[in-house]
């Protein structure tokens, strides 16, 4: 199942649909969030939830077994 980080937005009621949508736009270009949901509030603000994947890198096994022995006897 795949991670994700949240960031919330609040856009005040004075915000016009063109500034939201740069404001919005830049996130996702600049900063790889996509648009999870966005409310529309009666009084005419905005909250916008973005999302991006959280991504883990696999952990690898090492061959090595740690500490390695000494060799004696050189």
């Amino acid at each position: 199942m795949a991670e994700y980080s949240y960031l919330s937005l609040y856009l005040p009621r004075g915000t016009s649909r063109d500034a939201a949508r740069r404001i919005l736009t830049d996130h996702a270009e600049y900063g790889n969030w996509e648009l999870s949901r966005l409310r529309l509030y009666p009084d005419g603000s905005r909250k916008a939830t973005l999302r991006r994947l959280i991504i883990r890198q696999a952990k690898t096994q090492l061959s090595i077994q740690w500490p390695v022995p000494r060799q004696f006897g050189r």
